[in-house]
């Protein structure tokens, strides 16, 4: 979710025609309401009442009591946190715990034991660490909007755009999603970003895909049929090749995202104006620092595979063996805590950092990004403009 990433992105190889509502909105300046409602309309899209389509009525969202920049980017920040919540939902009602917890108390229907043993074979907690980052993001969409209702600011509702299929593997709930996880396209620069000792996304460099059987063509995070979560007691990960090959997909996704998400919250505070407001960023964005340091950790336990038919392209691949990068500080696997490298300028000593935390275009970075992964597959120009919307409003706050 960070715009250093989204540009080493642009080399995998994703479905141009989905990208291309992200990328063709109007240049000349924020994509304003009334157009966007122009726009809609004209290309016959219906939205149902509600708040977008109250939204769509006005020339900008009320900012209420906020500066508007602030506004803006808890504005963006909720619909950040409304996609992961959805996200991780999925993954949760698959291969989470199963205890009928707050927020997914009428959500949760027996999880999937192949995708869940899969999920073990990395740590035996996966499933409580699952089910509690779901409740992490859940908590942080409703607090960010029940924060800007209690200042008379608009908030975010993407229920509208709810319209996506779910898995149909023993789990899922069978209602419509915002985000597509069985077509990624997952950026694994992050693992060797974190890892670099002399460069800096934010120094103009970049960083190659460290896991590259699934950084190109798109790949499947959750079981999409039963047929796709097997046990298998012969195999000694106790599950199918294929089984295993998603769960792996899963673990290298998660830190992708919530890696993403400690960048964005650093980005922005730096652009808000209320001490109140950077105050609930610096709080939300440290457990999202401590997501990714739990996903770091556990993406490195991937089991290696071979002759693997993958369930989505087809093609016969294999999954690293990510133990014999042991010695290659770039790649290796228990390096987790993030190495010194250089920060603002070469001519400083090096120093262990998150990376990005440059401002510029955060917002539109971290939303293209996560097009690029391909997690907004089959969404249509209606919810792309919508959200470009919300980030170009994010990026144009600056501290007063």
């Amino acid at each position: 979710m960070d715009p250093k990433m989204s540009q080493a992105s642009m080399s995998h190889d994703v479905d141009e025609a989905q990208l291309r509502p992200a990328k063709e909105l109007p240049s000349g300046g924020p994509l304003r309401r009334r157009t966007f409602l122009r726009g809609i309309g004209a290309a016959g899209v219906a939205l149902s009442t509600g708040a977008l389509l109250n939204d769509t009525l006005h020339a900008e969202e009320s900012s209420g009591n906020l500066a508007p920049g602030d506004a803006a980017i808890l504005r963006f920040l909720a619909a950040a946190e409304l996609i992961e919540t959805d996200l991780w939902q999925q993954y949760a009602e698959l291969g989470g715990t199963q205890n009928n917890e707050p927020p997914m108390v009428t959500g949760l229907t027996g999880g999937n034991a192949a995708y869940t043993k899969a999920l073990s074979n990395l740590d035996g907690d996966m499933d409580t660490y699952i089910h509690d980052n779901t409740e992490d993001e859940f908590s942080h969409a409703a607090f960010i909007n029940a924060y800007l209702k209690s200042k008379k600011a608009d908030t975010v509702n993407l229920d509208h755009f709810r319209r996506l299929p779910s898995s149909q593997a023993t789990g899922a709930q069978q209602i419509g999603r915002l985000t597509n996880l069985m077509e990624l396209t997952v950026d694994t620069s992050w693992f060797t970003r974190y890892r670099s000792r002399t460069q800096n996304p934010d120094l103009g460099d970049s960083f190659a895909n460290a896991i590259k059987v699934i950084g190109t063509k798109r790949h499947t995070a959750i079981p999409r049929t039963n047929s796709e979560a097997e046990l298998d007691p012969t195999s000694p990960n106790g599950v199918t090749d294929v089984t295993q090959f998603i769960a792996n997909t899963a673990a290298f996704h998660f830190a992708f995202i919530e890696q993403g998400g400690t960048s964005l919250y650093a980005q922005l505070a730096q652009r808000v104006t209320s001490a109140e407001v950077l105050r609930i960023l610096l709080s939300i964005g440290g457990t999202e620092i401590a997501h990714f340091q739990t996903w770091h950790d556990k993406a490195g336990n991937a089991p290696a595979l071979t002759g693997v038919v993958d369930p989505v392209s087809g093609d016969t691949v294999d999954f690293p063996d990510l133990t014999t990068f042991a010695g290659n500080e770039d790649l290796q696997t228990n390096l987790i805590m993030p190495e010194p490298t250089f920060f603002l300028s070469k001519s400083f000593p090096v120093c262990s950092i998150i990376r990005p935390t440059e401002t510029k275009n955060a917002a539109t970075g971290a939303l293209q990004s996560l097009t690029n992964d391909g997690l907004f597959r089959g969404q249509g120009v209606d919810f792309f403009s919508y959200l470009k919307d919300l980030a170009e409003d994010a990026d144009e706050a600056r501290r007063g």
